[in-house]
């Protein structure tokens, strides 16, 4: 029996999560779990009903898996959002860091890369035949 994968969700490392969650509160997501830590959040997951983003601070990495904790600060996620409209998230975050501007690609999505507050690359895709086709 092939094993039934439920979910797959991205923890993303930082120095502090505080700057970040307006990022993601402008896309519709809301704190689902947040655990303290020395200076603020060491922990904390993200939900928008049907996706999650969880983010931990390296301060906690290095408590809970220090093996990881000096890898984990040279490593950036790059995250592939699939969204229904790009338009409205370029609206919704008008003061994001732009490193990828909006652009059409060969396999037929409309892009727009932007760095979040921890650092992270996320490109947001809209995917107008697959709307279409509904």
């Amino acid at each position: 029996m092939q094993p039934a994968v439920k979910k797959a969700t991205p923890v993303l490392f930082v120095e502090t999560i505080e700057p970040c969650l307006p990022f993601w509160r402008a896309l519709g997501f809301q704190n689902t779990i947040e655990v303290g830590g020395e200076h603020g959040l060491g922990f904390c997951g993200l939900s928008n009903g049907l996706d999650e983003v969880m983010y931990q601070t390296f301060a906690s990495l290095s408590e809970d898996m220090p093996e990881l904790a000096e890898s984990a600060r040279s490593n950036r996620t790059f995250l592939f959002v699939e969204v229904e409209k790009l338009d409205a998230v370029i609206a919704a975050l008008p003061d994001g860091q732009m490193f990828l501007p909006r652009r059409q690609t060969f396999y037929g999505s409309h892009e727009v890369g932007m760095v979040e507050p921890g650092g992270h690359w996320v490109v947001f895709a809209e995917f107008p035949e697959r709307q279409a086709a509904g």
